[in-house]
């Protein structure tokens, strides 16, 4: 039994790749990071005409009708390259959540202008993945109130969000008494924002009355995540075996030291089977295995810690010039900060995990 990428899946990867290098070299991401009016559009625009927006939506729909393991490995595509654009919640898990919960009418008003990228998609789901002060929406008499932080995907023209019951809603960015604010993390590779609602009219998805249909849909997110840090690590990695090879000091490049030569064996060792732990993720989320949920959690938090690890490892190989502007290593680092908090804590998904099992 064959257990690797498909042909389909290979070229996807290559496909991806390809873009980015010239869409998305990092002077285009720095220029995303320094302008917060930058919506990076000619970027999600070279993505768009391979069909990327609507990856997963059904070919009904106008997507391609694609599985989550092709996402993720979209994902690690985009990260390896911190592409500046939404995908997790916008291309995947909001889509998703749609098909899985949303009504004939809501799938035909949304699913095609997003598979067309037309329009893009958030995601504020706070209150279910940490404690926030002062965060959670409450559904009260037909409209939302309440505040929502970190959303993912935040420069959205519809949000979907869900309530402190796990109940998830359709809102549309220009809806009255929605007020979204930009917040500044320390990834500017992507926008980080925060909604409050006032009165919101807001629609309900009817199917998301089951809680599983949010637990999904976060699952989905957290392997995406994982994928995303995977693509960054994986970089970071490169571009430290590469340095190593190049730097001279004493007369010699530096990696040709027995000490940076086991830092790079170390984070390659560490990053390997990560990719297997993904792919599995991925799989059986697809197929709605018993155990996807447990494997979910526990695959972003082991891709959490291992992307701290090869990032801080990475910048150290590099010496001192990889923590300067110039050479740009550190949007990769910081990426995978952020990806470490999104959506759940390791400490977090490592006690979601245990109570699913109950053992919490």
């Amino acid at each position: 039994m064959d257990f690797g990428l498909s042909d389909d899946q290979t070229l996807l990867q290559t496909s991806l790749s390809r873009v980015l290098n010239v869409a998305a070299p990092l002077a285009r991401v720095r220029r995303f990071a320094e302008d917060e009016t930058d919506k990076a559009s000619d970027v999600w625009d070279a993505l768009a005409s391979l069909g990327l927006p609507g990856l997963v939506i059904a070919p009904a729909r106008g997507g391609m009708g694609l599985g989550l393991l092709d996402a993720a490995l979209a994902a690690e595509c985009l990260g390896r390259h911190v592409a500046p654009i939404p995908f997790a919640a916008t291309s995947v898990m909001v889509p998703l959540a749609l098909q899985d919960a949303g009504t004939t009418a809501q799938c035909a008003r949304w699913l095609p202008s997003l598979a067309e990228g037309a329009c893009t998609a958030g995601l504020a789901v706070s209150e279910h993945t940490g404690a926030k002060e002062d965060a959670g929406v409450r559904y009260i008499d037909g409209r939302l109130c309440g505040r929502a932080l970190f959303v993912l995907d935040f420069a959205a023209d519809v949000f979907l969000v869900a309530d402190e019951s796990a109940r998830l809603y359709l809102v549309e960015r220009d809806a009255a008494g929605l007020e979204a604010r930009s917040l500044v993390s320390i990834d500017r590779s992507r926008r980080l924002g925060e909604l409050l609602f006032r009165a919101v009219p807001a629609v309900c998805l009817p199917g998301s009355e089951n809680p599983l249909v949010l637990q999904r849909t976060l699952d989905r997110g957290r392997v995406l995540l994982a994928a995303d840090t995977l693509g960054a690590a994986q970089h970071m990695l490169d571009a430290a075996v590469s340095y190593a090879g190049t730097r001279q000091q004493f007369g010699r490049v530096i990696g040709s030291f027995q000490a940076v030569k086991h830092l790079c064996a170390e984070m390659a060792a560490a990053l390997e089977p990560c990719r297997a732990l993904l792919w599995y993720a991925a799989h059986s989320l697809d197929l709605e295995a018993t155990d996807a949920h447990i494997t979910a959690c526990h695959t972003k938090a082991h891709m959490a810690e291992v992307g701290k690890f090869v990032a801080k490892t990475a910048t150290e190989v590099h010496g001192g010039v990889g923590f300067t502007d110039l050479l740009g290593l550190h949007y990769w680092f910081k990426r995978i900060g952020l990806n470490r908090q999104w959506l759940g804590s390791p400490e977090r998904l490592r006690h979601e995990a245990a109570r699913a099992q109950g053992y919490a």
